[in-house]
């Protein structure tokens, strides 16, 4: 399995021999060393902190030496009175433009801040891996892991986004066919939604059954990726046990877990991640008289003793939050989540543990971090306190270094400038967008059309294909049936760079110009990093030639949010579509989209 190691070559250099303060600390040139020298180290390990000297070269951990002095030539950092721990994981966010930060530069910032070095993100397509893999190489950042989504039609997960985004399987055959196409891929593991329970608070999504999981984890694991489910049932965590999923991705919580089912798991040497943090009932300004808090006091009473009890009996807990979700803030929610599991009765050791070997070890990557020890890598977080005693103290992050190098706080570098930024730096496309002619199924600017079909449980059902045209060439034809519901849609869009991470401006045109075929309204849509901007489009039988200028583009709302006035300078997606009224059918074909 590949793991994301970012470049930090831009960084300033200590100060040749010196003797630098803990709130001096600058970065280490990659052919020097550097000796951490004075602070109380908590290896991850579990074992009482002691002080010791830490060498670091090579951005790798050389030296954990207690009472001995910096080898001679070596970049001193004196850390006397504080602690130094390896950087912390979490391994369940969302780096979703719906959190708090909701921009990757800030996520990615809000985590270093927080001494969190690595993270699993669960939340994007595939298609957008490599992109972000190289704006991830511009920032500081922790490293990253992507998971592909895979869920069943219906289930949670594939209740947003089309199949580019969560692959939806409902047989062994296709959870191995779901692998096959995700190996060009290269995820970092395997997120599968198994699990439908709504909490008691809406109506169920479908799950998966144990033999569609079970051919999924076997492939998975020939393939060298982990899996981690959406599982937030006893009964339904137990079943992940028996299909040979590596980890929960959340506690179970409708109810407390029986011995009987404690031993099932054990037995299985699953892991489990709670994700305390999204269910803590107190977030977020909980009103104590809503039934829903009230509810939630109640699940979270039986989340919090799952883990304990998971714990003693010896199931591996690795730290995770679900950060992204609604009050659950990027970087600070990993640090909550470590008093939460204190709160679940594990000592702050056992807690910080979790948060740095054992999740490690459930990512298969304890060889290369999790531990301050000889050859790991330097991913190391200083701290004002003692965690280890007063949990709380984890907030109180002073430094940070990942692959060796200061990344945060006193004497460290000024962010580079793609961590100010909200974005990837604007790029230019062709006029043409999509003629349909590739026959790799890929659109004309190298992309992966999306069906943009509308959300939920009952979703329209819709199909685009490549066909041919009478009068020569190809066409896209979508079909659809329309869910039984106000607002029924049904569309697809074509992005204007891979993954749709990369803006464009387009300010250099004025409209966008295409065929259609099909009687009835629809509409154009651009969608931007910003908001969307939509016209309205009228089709007839036969081919028809329109032109929407951008003049005649008006901001889309979102819920209670209006939206944004028109600027051209960071669209993303060419979209079009139509809304009918539920349970009757729309066909509509595209042709020759591009900008004029």
């Amino acid at each position: 399995m590949k793991f994301s190691s970012l470049s930090r070559s831009g960084l300033a250099l200590l100060v040749a021999g010196g003797v630098i303060g803990a709130g001096q600390l600058a970065a280490a040139p990659g052919d020097g060393a550097t000796a951490i020298v004075g602070a109380t180290v908590f290896d991850g390990t579990g074992a009482a902190p002691q002080i010791a000297t830490v060498v670091i070269r090579d951005g790798r951990i050389a030296e954990v030496t207690p009472g001995a002095k910096a080898p001679r030539g070596a970049k001193v950092i004196d850390a006397r009175g504080k602690a130094l721990l390896p950087g912390f994981y979490d391994l369940h966010t969302h780096w979703t433009p719906a959190g708090e930060p909701n921009t990757t530069p800030q996520i990615a910032t809000d985590y270093v801040r927080s001494g969190v070095t690595t993270v699993n993100d669960f939340h994007e397509q595939p298609e957008s891996y490599a992109p972000r893999r190289e704006w991830l190489k511009s920032l500081v950042s922790p490293h990253v892991n992507f998971a592909a989504r895979i869920s069943t039609p219906g289930g949670h997960g594939a209740d947003w986004g089309d199949q580019s985004t969560t692959i939806w399987i409902n047989t062994p055959t296709a959870a191995r066919a779901a692998i096959e196409r995700l190996k060009p891929y290269k995820p970092d593991l395997i997120k599968a939604f198994t699990d439908g329970w709504r909490y008691g608070m809406a109506p169920d999504n479908t799950s998966m059954d144990g033999w569609t999981l079970h051919a999924l984890t076997d492939a998975a694991h020939k393939a060298g990726w982990k899996v981690l489910t959406h599982t937030v049932t006893v009964d339904r965590g137990v079943l992940a046990a028996r299909s040979g999923v590596d980890s929960l991705a959340h506690d179970p919580q409708d109810r407390d877990i029986t011995p009987d089912e404690v031993k099932t798991i054990v037995a299985s040497r699953m892991a489990v991640i709670p994700t305390l943090a999204v269910y803590d009932p107190d977030k977020g300004g909980a009103k104590p008289d809503d039934p829903r808090y009230r509810q939630g006091v109640i699940k979270f009473g039986h989340a919090l003793h799952n883990v304990k009890v998971l714990f003693d009996a010896g199931v591996p807990i690795g730290v995770g939050t679900d950060a992204g979700m609604p009050a659950t803030p990027h970087g600070s929610s990993t640090l909550h989540e470590l008093e939460l599991l204190v709160r679940a009765g594990l000592t702050p050791s056992q807690a910080l543990v979790a948060a740095t070997r054992t999740s490690a070890q459930i990512m298969a990557q304890d060889a290369d971090r999790g531990t301050i020890a000889p050859g790991k890598r330097a991913d190391l977080v200083l701290i004002d306190g003692k965690p280890w005693e007063q949990i709380a103290d984890v907030h109180k992050v002073s430094q940070v270094m990942i692959d060796g190098r200061l990344v945060f706080g006193p004497g460290a570098p000024a962010l580079p400038e793609a961590n100010r930024t909200t974005h990837m730096p604007v790029t230019n496309v062709a006029a043409l967008v999509d003629d349909f002619e590739r026959p790799d199924k890929r659109s004309t600017l190298d992309t992966l059309r999306l069906e943009t079909g509308d959300g939920g449980i009952d979703r329209s059902v819709e199909i685009t294909q490549v066909v041919p045209r009478s009068d020569g060439g190809h066409a896209l034809q979508l079909a659809a049936r329309m869910a039984v519901k106000d607002g029924a849609y049904a569309g697809f869009a074509v992005p204007l760079t891979r993954g749709s991470v990369q803006p464009v401006d387009v300010r250099r045109y004025k409209g966008v110009r295409f065929d259609i075929k099909g009687s009835g309204d629809f509409a154009l849509r651009l969608n931007g990093l910003q908001g969307s901007w939509s016209a309205p489009v009228k089709g007839a039988v036969g081919w028809t030639s329109i032109e929407v200028p951008f003049s005649a583009l008006q901001p889309v709302k979102f819920g209670n949010r209006p939206g944004k006035p028109w600027s051209g300078d960071d669209i993303v997606q060419v979209e079009v579509g139509g809304t009918r009224p539920g349970g009757e059918t729309m066909t509509f074909t595209v042709d020759n989209i591009r900008f004029y």
